[in-house]
């Protein structure tokens, strides 16, 4: 079976202004597969945002490999890169990237309008449907700016979701809930994920959610390591 997504040998320098390149990842490799659980954890400053963001096609490597679905991402041009992030990668950021002006309802639709069909046209009814999954259905036409910070990663989760994406990137989805709240998100994520076949790929500092996925690795050094799910708990 053809993975999801392919890394091979994947590494990404940044230029210094009077000093040797900065490398953050050296040699990458790693196999997505449809419905694959990860769960990327590091130490502050270890890369792990880098190469999310080369995971979900907004940033690419230096040099190595990545593909989606069998489909080298290096020959495609910028407008295929972000049609194909577009259609198949829902992103959880840690930031959440709300739009202050719109209503909770609003931004979890934005996605929807660059889609066609029934989403395109059931787009007010989809977000609203999602925002009650996560829990926000009294919050639907609240502006981003009044909703709490918890408030706010949830409907920054159900905004990703809303698409059914193949591939969902949660960067430290519980970052700003409280534990059952989180708990509750994850259990969504996942059951979110597992009725799209989708795979889900979390970046977490909280060994819980780390503990939750089928495979657990860690980013030290600029290299993926494979580690025992029961071993996250020893992390630090």
């Amino acid at each position: 079976m053809v993975p999801l997504l392919r890394l091979r040998g994947v590494t990404r320098q940044f230029a210094t202004i009077d000093g040797p390149a900065l490398q953050i990842l050296r040699g990458i490799d790693l196999d997505v597969a449809p419905g694959d659980r990860v769960s990327i954890v590091g130490r502050s400053g270890s890369g792990k945002s880098t190469l999310l963001n080369i995971l979900g096609l907004v940033d690419q490597p230096t040099t190595g490999a990545v593909e989606l679905d069998g489909e080298p991402v290096a020959l495609m041009g910028a407008r295929a890169r972000d049609r194909l992030r577009g259609a198949s990668v829902g992103f959880v950021f840690q930031q959440f990237n709300l739009i202050e002006g719109l209503t909770a309802a609003e931004n979890v639709a934005v996605p929807l309008h660059y889609g066609a069909g029934r989403r395109y046209w059931q787009r007010a009814h989809l977000a609203r449907e999602m925002l009650h999954r996560v829990g926000l259905g009294h919050r639907l036409d609240t502006r981003a700016t009044n909703l709490s910070g918890g408030e706010q990663q949830r409907v920054a989760i159900a905004r990703a979701l809303v698409r059914r994406p193949r591939l969902i990137l949660a960067d430290e989805p519980t970052g700003a809930l409280d534990i059952e709240t989180g708990s509750r998100t994850m259990d969504l994520l996942d059951e979110v994920a597992t009725e799209a076949g989708a795979a889900l790929v979390t970046i977490t500092h909280d060994l819980a959610v780390a503990a939750r996925a089928r495979r657990v690795l860690r980013l030290a050094d600029g290299r993926l390591r494979a580690l025992e799910p029961s071993a996250a708990g020893a992390l630090s």
